[in-house]
């Protein structure tokens, strides 16, 4: 999976504003346990808190459900966020060197420019380029919106979860295959999705338009720069260039 470049992350973001309705969205991102036989000796590394034994896939996910970024084999027993802090897509992050676009403005605005932006859950922390919702607790309407906006642009990363375990079956049960081969097998079903989903061509017909499952996020983390960004986009999707017409009634 090559690391894209500045007009391929651009084709990203038309993807998400096309199918998702978030502008400046380059990729979603989540973690999906998978299960595995325990491990020999490896005490309670892979002993997750739904008392199973997996390890972590991390995917970055673009809005064709395909993977554009894969981390596979950290322990069950760690949490998304310390996942994606420790992988080489956060450090790249983290460091600005994943080559994202230059900031540029929202549709149908002059100005500010924005940062290009991930989309994850709560487990995530707020960041220039990463977004997550807001606390659920006594929100406006203004920021209901944005968490629904953020949302349906989030689902997809879980939608291609949901894709890549009814096309490869044996990922309904637990991998009974050493650890290392089992890492392997999770790659090679990676690759293999993406290219069924080239092969297959791509259905931008929104399954989740209206109808989201409510969350009950953590108290929300990050520096002042992400939440500044966050506070921009809110504002942005009441206005009359980023608001939708179904959006009130859908929160």
């Amino acid at each position: 999976m090559a690391q894209p470049h500045k007009e391929e992350w651009l084709k990203i973001a038309d993807q998400f504003q096309q199918s998702c309705d978030f502008p400046n969205c380059v990729g979603a991102i989540d973690g999906k346990h998978i299960r595995i036989k325990k491990p020999i000796r490896s005490g309670s590394q892979y002993f997750n808190y739904k008392f199973f034994f997996p390890f972590v896939l991390f995917a970055v996910c673009d809005a064709n459900y395909s993977f554009r970024y894969i981390d596979v084999g950290s322990y069950g027993s760690s949490s998304d966020s310390a996942v994606f802090g420790h992988s080489d897509f956060g450090q790249m992050l983290l460091n600005n060197t994943l080559d994202l676009p230059d900031n540029t403005t929202l549709p149908g605005t002059t100005s500010p420019a924005m940062p290009f932006v991930f989309v994850g859950d709560e487990a995530f922390a707020l960041g220039e380029h990463l977004m997550r919702p807001y606390s659920s607790r006594g929100l406006s309407i203004a920021r209901r919106v944005f968490n629904h906006r953020l949302t349906r642009a989030r689902r997809v990363v879980e939608c291609a979860f949901g894709i890549l375990a009814n096309k490869w079956r044996f990922l309904h049960t637990p991998i009974h295959l050493k650890l290392e081969t089992a890492i392997s097998a999770m790659k090679a079903a990676c690759v293999l999705h993406n290219f069924v989903r080239e092969r297959d061509g791509y259905n931008f017909e929104d399954p989740l338009s209206h109808s989201l499952d409510s969350h009950l996020p953590s108290v929300v983390r990050g520096h002042r720069q992400g939440a500044a960004v966050r506070e921009h986009f809110t504002a942005y999707f009441m206005s009359p260039h980023g608001a939708l017409p179904w959006q009130l009634e859908a929160i």
